[in-house]
């Protein structure tokens, strides 16, 4: 039983589901963690299986108004889920650290986890996830001042998750872009 394909299944499962994350979501996060992952000599195992699971429950925590244990929700699943793998508890513990660590709520305990984090920071500040984001919040909201003062909130929040040297470089002017952008689009 492959643990990707597997994890993949289960995860776009519940985005099928309940609606989110969205697929431009998911595949930016992804494949940026693998990019990451490579560069940075991390095992990529366990980031590719890290950033897939790491927002397994969004979707069922936000139509259940539980958005705010998203991530014990998908940490709970996710280890209910690996039981089914012959995984080492080293590569376990990783793995859940990549999902319990993405909002950096907790420290990282291995680079996997932190590369993950940084990977979900690039849904709210790249271009590509930050309109992503603004189309998903049209749908949510009537108010255009509301769907631009969630999307600023996301964009700061994961602008101060940023760690590594390597994503904060590549993410800093599109951050300041936005940030002009949401101020011009205020007045």
């Amino acid at each position: 039983m492959n643990i990707i394909e597997e994890s993949e299944k289960y995860a776009l499962s519940e985005m099928e589901k309940y609606g989110t994350p969205i697929p431009i979501h998911f595949n930016l996060s992804r494949q940026k963690a693998i990019k990451l992952a490579k560069k940075l000599n991390a095992n990529e195992i366990i980031v590719e299986v890290g950033a897939i699971l790491m927002d397994l429950k969004l979707g069922q925590a936000l139509k259940e108004g539980r958005l705010s244990e998203h991530v014990s929700m998908s940490v709970e699943a996710s280890r209910a889920f690996l039981e089914k793998f012959s995984l080492n508890q080293e590569t376990e513990k990783k793995i859940i650290n990549c999902i319990e660590a993405h909002h950096r709520q907790i420290e990282f305990s291995c680079i996997e986890a932190e590369i993950c984090a940084n990977a979900d920071c690039y849904r709210f500040i790249h271009p590509k996830g930050f309109f992503a984001y603004l189309t998903l919040l049209g749908k949510r909201h009537d108010q255009f001042s509301d769907c631009l003062n969630q999307a600023e909130m996301k964009l700061d929040e994961k602008n101060t998750i940023l760690s590594l040297d390597i994503c904060k470089d590549e993410l800093s002017e599109y951050y300041s872009t936005l940030k002009r952008f949401i101020a011009d689009s205020k007045d």
